[in-house]
C-alpha cells in the first residue's frame, strides 16, 4: 500500500504517544520499537515513512571480511542505494550494539537520496557526524566497530523484528523525541485521522490545565460541558 500524501502530512503532526494510544484501542500493544533513541530527531515534524528493511544475522568470519564490500550486490550497500526516497530504513541488528549497523558515509548517502530516516536496534559509528545530518536517525547507542565484526547483512525488504517490534515492509514508521512506532500499513489512514483528532483535544486540554483547570471531567472528557468548550476552542483556533 502506498502512503497517501494527506496521511503522511497528518502523521508528521502527531506524536508517537498519541499513536500508541490509538493502536492500544485496536488491541496493538507491541508496536513501539524498544531501546532506540534519536541522534537527530525531526526539528519540527515527526519522521514519517514506509519501512524498507535490512536484516542482519550473526557474522560468520569466513564470509565477512572486508572484501565483501567490493560486491555491489552486498545487501547493506544495495539497500542504501535502493531504499526509496521518503522511506525509512529499518535495520534488524538483533539488539546488538557491539558493532555498528552503519556509519556516517552510508547515512549521508541515504540523506542525499531523500530517505526520510534510519532506525536500528543496534548502534551507529560516526554518531556525532550522523547527529548533524539532515536526516532523522535512531539507534541504541554509539558503536565504533565495523558491522562486519558481528553482523552479516543477509536480507532486504523482508519482515523483521526491530527492538522487539514486528516490522513488515511498507508499514509506516513514525519517529519523534520519544522514539519510533510501527503502524500496520492498512491502518495508517485511520490512525492518522484519529490521532489528529486526539491531538486537537489534547492541545485544548493542555491549554486548560496550564490555565489552572483540574483534569477531572476534562481528561478524559466525562463532563459534557468540556466538549462544548472544546467545540468553541476549535472554531476559534481553526482546529
Amino acid at each position: 500500500m502506498t502512503l497517501k500524501t494527506e496521511t503522511r502530512d497528518k502523521l508528521k503532526r502527531v506524536s508517537t504517544a498519541t499513536l500508541a494510544t490509538a493502536l492500544y484501542k485496536r488491541g496493538f500493544r507491541n508496536q513501539m520499537i524498544q531501546g532506540v533513541q534519536a541522534l537527530s530527531p525531526p526539528k519540527a515534524d515527526s519522521m514519517v515513512g514506509e519501512a524498507y528493511t535490512l536484516r542482519y544475522i550473526p557474522a560468520r568470519e569466513d564470509l565477512n571480511d572486508m572484501s565483501v564490500f567490493r560486491n555491489h550486490a552486498h545487501p547493506q550497500r544495495k539497500a542504501v542505494e535502493e531504499c526509496p526516497p521518503g522511506a525509512v530504513m529499518v535495520i534488524d541488528s538483533r539488539k546488538d550494539a557491539r558493532a555498528a549497523s552503519a556509519g556516517g558515509i552510508l547515512v549521508t548517502r541515504l540523506m542525499a537520496r531523500g530517505v526520510a530516516g534510519i532506525v536500528t536496534d543496534g548502534g551507529f559509528r560516526d554518531s556525532a557526524e550522523i547527529a548533524g545530518l539532515d536526516i532523522a536517525s535512531y539507534h541504541n547507542r554509539p558503536s565504533a566497530p565495523t558491522n562486519l565484526t558481528l553482523h552479516q547483512a543477509i536480507d532486504i525488504n523482508v519482515p523483521i523484528g526491530c527492538g522487539d517490534a514486528p516490522v513488515f515492509p511498507g508499514d509506516v514508521i513514525v519517529g519523534d523525541a520519544d522514539g519510533c512506532i510501527v503502524l500496520p500499513a492498512h491502518l495508517a489512514d485511520d490512525l492518522a485521522a484519529e490521532a489528529t483528532e486526539m491531538t486537537a483535544y489534547e492541545d485544548f486540554v493542555t491549554e486548560r490545565v496550564r490555565a489552572g483547570h483540574p483534569t477531572r471531567g476534562l481528561y478524559p472528557p466525562t463532563d459534557e460541558a468540556n466538549l462544548d468548550l472544546f467545540k468553541t476552542w476549535r472554531e476559534k483556533n481553526g482546529r
